[in-house]
């Protein structure tokens, strides 16, 4: 199936070709370090808390979508195909800022967050599983 994605074990070999009006500005591009499949991270953040939300994929099409139309867009990996969220549940994510890390792997996208951020109705995706972790002190910490 031509312009289709390949599916190699869950993930994406053959990115999807441009489509007009879907191109991410060169600049941009230029200094995104996809994976294999041609996707970065794409990290959320509520605007007004600095709580992360979610964690998403995003290729150039879905990040040309975010930057353009002020609704975090994402690509299923699951299901080949491109997402916006909050389009069926409802629970909208309004763009408010969107930065690049130093190594240009993963996108920082700061949001107002309009009910559950997370698919199992949970405010956030980090809600329900705290791992047993050891916690240093701020007293134990080294000067630095």
């Amino acid at each position: 199936m031509s312009g289709n994605r390949c599916w190699n074990n869950g993930l994406v070999t053959d990115p999807a070709p441009p489509v007009a009006g879907t191109m991410l500005d060169r600049e941009v591009a230029a200094l995104l370090k996809r994976d294999s499949a041609g996707l970065v991270t794409a990290v959320i953040q509520e605007d007004r808390t600095g709580e992360v939300l979610m964690v998403g994929w995003m290729d150039d099409v879905a990040l040309h979508k975010t930057l353009t139309t002020g609704r975090s867009t994402f690509f299923s990996r699951s299901r080949g195909e491109y997402w916006v969220k909050g389009e069926i549940s409802g629970h909208r994510q309004w763009v408010r800022e969107v930065r690049l890390d130093c190594d240009g792997d993963t996108v920082l996208i700061k949001v107002h967050q309009e009910g559950a951020a997370c698919h199992t109705g949970d405010h956030t995706c980090f809600d329900r599983r705290l791992l047993p972790a050891v916690v240093v002190d701020q007293t134990q910490e080294q000067p630095r």
